[in-house]
């Protein structure tokens, strides 16, 4: 199937306003969520004016209202989304998709599509298996496929995946086959991955669901999305609300209980007000598989790094792409058995947002982009703000600061020489600046309460999370660590966002999702700048008492950024909480049986593996592992890239100066190591020096060693 590179400047023809499967009164609902959240601004920033009121403001008070509007104005829109979602939730009405439910009997084929870059082989095979035996269960084994899509570029992982496969294979018997496949060459990474099995598989399928490699997902949810795309042709993809499960650490559990608690009330807004325009999160999503290859295909952006290149963030514009052409993208909220897992720690969890603040940065070379639904480009323009609004914030903090120093340290005159009809009242109002804090602390407090709420109405779910006590303790935990948490991020991702101006790239590097804890020198290492940031701020109070409420959140989460880097990514503090039936969600207490099948399984392979084992050693050592990584290079080598060339050429020197295997592996490097592996005739060199022989190092010795 072909995947033609979509142009930005120019779309025909124009897609259609509306779709048949958009909801009944969407234009009213937009007006509602988009011009309600425009009129609290309108009335924040009309407050905000009065406390900064004087004689004339200069220039300093009105650039800080403009970031006031700004900042507000994003805040206001989550507020009113969140008093939709509410609603929603209470009425608890199935998604229109959804409401004939889901059918067995499907009529086109779904595939199953897990992109992999140097992860746990073990935890990818065991989600497979779980995924393939839910499958079974429910009955749609001759419906789908499941391909694992490897971009692996270390060579004793790329040897552990292998082993895996093929233990897969022999271990199940019927179902879904299972497919495995590894890149030889990683362009376009993930978006790469993807569009490389479209043009050589897409045609066999009418669907395809994209995996993360964390991700796992029950078979009859599996069902019901594919029986939605066949009743509905109109729609291109249906993103589903990935749950964040298996969380050790405070931070995991604290995400995972607030996406479970929190993020079904903001998903429930959303896909009220945005219909048949709604987004993509990258994973978890089923997508129509002509639609995504006929208008979805990424460009390039103009320009050298970060900003020009490959679009690290792709799936936002993946979304936009296809509503241009004409297919609807809806996002099912409150459909169950879609699973994930989250960062362990702050340290993780700032590196993946340094490459997201990249790829969302680079959302603004998008925007102009011809023939995008508005609403599409309302996405792109969050997706930018999610981290522009960090340094914002800052810029308004320092600002505020520097406002209310000027009024504290020049005291005020009310009454001037000479003739004055009225005083002159000070440039910061005390009063009203309180009102404002308060009024503000509220709309960001407000949606989780509601969401905890809503939560507790479904009294199976509240039980099984532990009651509407431990349910309420720990919205209040979560609430409290994550505002301690909040300055300590908006500071890091301010630092991203300056890192990226300054021209520097963020690369891309395989996810952490498994540290159980983070070593004091680490985050003294990385956070002692916020540390230092909070005791300035602290003179700054002494200097300006007034300043004391607006700040007191942001100095305490500063001064406590170490040891909040160090407890929230400590798994002993996340257990101790789970034991005392704290940040508990329903799915932990009493897991679906796809994520104790998961479970069950990452447990028994990891068992049986050997990770820290040498991939060149286990070749040598087991002679049906080493058939299949023959049979699974290419029958003929591409013409590769000129380092991977130089790589092979030197590591085959290096392998014919040594005559025993455990020498040449001491002198060669990692990318050497992988050049071998890519190649029939180098892998036979290896092996025969495992074996005590120096055969001849060609093609037709592999094929011997192969057939050994």
């Amino acid at each position: 199937m072909a995947m033609p590179v979509q142009s930005l400047g120019r779309a025909e023809p124009r897609a259609p306003a509306r779709l048949p499967s958009s909801p009944p009164g969407i234009a009213w609902r937009r007006l509602l969520v988009l011009g309600g959240a425009t009129m609290l601004g309108i009335g924040a920033t009309i407050e905000m004016s009065k406390v900064l009121d004087g004689p004339g403001p200069g220039m300093p008070a009105i650039i800080l209202l403009m970031l006031f509007a700004m900042l507000f104005a994003w805040i206001g829109l989550a507020f009113i989304n969140a008093i939709i979602g509410f609603a929603v939730l209470l009425r608890g009405r199935t998604h229109h998709l959804l409401e004939a439910g889901g059918r067995l009997a499907l009529t086109t084929r779904t595939a199953l599509l897990m992109p992999i870059h140097n992860e746990q082989a073990a935890a990818v095979f065991g989600a497979i298996e779980a995924m393939h035996g839910s499958l079974v269960e429910a009955g749609a084994a001759a419906s789908f496929d499941i391909f694992v899509l490897s971009d692996t570029t270390d060579p004793d992982a790329w040897i552990a995946e292998e082993a895996q496969f093929l233990a897969i294979r022999h271990r199940i018997a019927g179902g879904p086959p299972i497919h495995y496949r590894r890149r030889h060459d990683n362009a376009e990474r993930k978006v790469g991955n993807i569009a490389e099995w479209i043009t050589r598989f897409g045609g066999a399928y009418a669907h395809f669901v994209v995996l993360d490699a964390d991700s796992v997902m029950e078979g009859r949810t599996l069902v019901r999305l594919a029986g939605a795309m066949e009743r509905h042709p109109d729609v291109g993809m249906i993103q589903t609300l990935p749950i964040s499960v298996d969380g050790e650490t405070l931070l995991a559990r604290m995400q995972q209980f607030a996406g479970r608690i929190h993020g079904a009330l903001i998903a429930a807004g959303n896909a009220w007000w945005q219909g048949a325009e709604g987004n993509y999160y990258g994973h978890n999503a089923i997508i129509r598989t002509a639609a995504f290859a006929a208008s979805a295909g990424l460009p390039h952006l103009p320009g050298a790094k970060p900003f020009g290149g490959q679009i690290l963030s792709h799936d936002f514009i993946e979304a936009a792409l296809l509503r241009r052409a004409g297919w609807a993208v809806h996002t099912i909220p409150l459909l169950s058995g879609s699973h994930e897992q989250g960062p362990p720690n702050m340290i993780d969890s700032a590196i993946r947002d340094r490459r997201w603040c990249q790829g969302n940065l680079q959302h603004a070379a998008i925007l102009p982009a011809a023939g995008l639904h508005p609403i599409s480009r309302l996405h792109l323009l969050t997706g930018i703000g999610a981290y522009l609004t960090a340094p914002l914030w800052l810029a308004f903090l320092i600002g505020g600061i520097v406002l209310s120093l000027k009024a504290h340290l020049a005291g005020h005159v009310y009454f001037p020489t000479g003739h004055a009809l009225f005083p002159h009242w000070p440039v910061v109002d005390p009063v009203r600046a309180k009102w404002m804090f308060v009024a503000t602390m509220m709309m960001l407090i407000v949606p989780k309460l509601l969401a905890a709420a809503a939560f507790l109405r479904n009294t199976s779910e509240s039980r099984r999370a532990g009651g509407a006590g431990t349910v309420l303790a720990g919205t209040v935990i979560e609430i409290i660590v994550s505002g301690l948490i909040a300055p300590v991020s908006m500071l890091t991702h301010a630092r991203h966002v300056a890192s990226i101006l300054a021209g520097r790239d963020a690369g891309w590097s395989a996810q952490c999702r498994d540290r159980r804890h983070v070593a004091w020198r680490d985050a003294i290492r990385l956070y002692a700048w916020h540390t230092l940031l909070g005791v300035a701020l602290c003179f700054v109070i002494l200097i300006a008492p007034s300043l004391a409420l607006w700040m007191s959140p942001v100095i305490l989460g500063l001064l406590l950024a170490i040891p909040l880097v160090v407890v929230t990514g400590s798994a002993r503090v996340g257990q101790a909480l789970a034991r005392a039936g704290l940040l508990v969600i329903p799915e932990e207490a009493s897991p679906p049986r796809v994520l104790q099948r998961a479970a069950t399984c990452r447990a028994r392979l990891r068992s049986l593996d050997a990770p820290d084992a040498d991939g060149i050693i286990r070749l040598a050592a087991d002679r049906t592992l080493l058939a299949l990584h023959l049979a699974l290079l290419p029958a003929a080598r591409r013409a590769g890239h000129a380092r991977q060339d130089l790589k092979r050429a030197t590591g085959r020197t290096k392998v014919a100066a040594v005559d025993a295997l455990t020498d040449a592996l001491a002198i060669l490097d990692r990318e050497e190591k992988l050049a071998l592996l890519g190649d029939a005739g180098s892998v036979a060199a290896l092996v025969a020096l495992a074996d005590g022989t120096k055969a001849r190092r060609d093609d037709r010795s592999a094929d011997a060693v192969a057939a050994q």
